[in-house]
Order: C-alpha cells, then sequence, then structure tokens
C-alpha cells in the first residue's frame, strides 16, 4: 500500500511542474487532483519518513542475511516445485521447527461397469 502511495506521489510530483509548464489556466479536475494528491503527500509524509528511517535500521542487517541465508534459500526453492503441496510450519516444544505434506487426497474408486447386463435382466 506504501509502495503505491509512494509512487503515485512520485508521479504526481513529476507530472505537476509539466502541466504547469503547458498551461496556466487548469480546468478544475486539475486542479483538484493537484490539491488531492498535495494532501495525501502531506498526510504521508510523516508515515513515509518513518519507514525510510526503518529501511536505513534493518538495510544492512537484511543484506547480511541474504548474504547467508540466500543460497540455502534458493536451493530450497529449487527442491520444492508447489509450495501449496505443505501445510504451514509448526514449531515442537523442543523448538524444532516441522513442514509437514498435505495428504494427497485419492480419487474416488469407478463403479465396476465391466459386466454389461443384457437388456431386460436385473442384478441381483
Amino acid at each position: 500500500m506504501k509502495h503505491v502511495l509512494l509512487i503515485s506521489m512520485i508521479t504526481a510530483g513529476i507530472a505537476a511542474p509539466a502541466m504547469s509548464q503547458e498551461e496556466n489556466s487548469k480546468s478544475l479536475m486539475e486542479q483538484g487532483a493537484e490539491l488531492f494528491f498535495e494532501g495525501l503527500r502531506k498526510e504521508m509524509e510523516p508515515a513515509l519518513d518513518e519507514l525510510l528511517g526503518l529501511a536505513d535500521e534493518f538495510g544492512p542487517a537484511m543484506q547480511s542475511f541474504l548474504r547467508e541465508m540466500g543460497p540455502a534459500l534458493a536451493e530450497l526453492g529449487a527442491e520444492i516445485k508447489d509450495w501449496s503441496a505443505y501445510e504451514a510450519p509448526e514449531i515442537l516444544p523442543n523448538g524444532d521447527i516441522i513442514i509437514r505434506r498435505k495428504q494427497a487426497e485419492e480419487p474416488p474408486e469407478p463403479e465396476d461397469e465391466s459386466e454389461e447386463l443384457p437388456e431386460g435382466a436385473t442384478d441381483i
């Protein structure tokens, strides 16, 4: 959600100067859109600043985590083709984490229709 707002604010910021150079007289829709995006930018500015602060704080730790665990995660991803075939992870009391495979659903047994009865006959 925050990414969408950030992109829309950047787009509005880039488009606003270009639009003002084209014409000085703006329609009511253009003025309303500018006011809307300006208000949205002002409302979202504290949250975006906080998000940037979190990115600065956790960025180095996340990079080292991905550097260390990236190859193992890539190997795991190559080994597991269908994530929907597994249950959610469980943490056991001893701290182990297990991921169980879902039980395969057995297809319904087809009815035995190998014997064709002659017309008018009843199967007993």
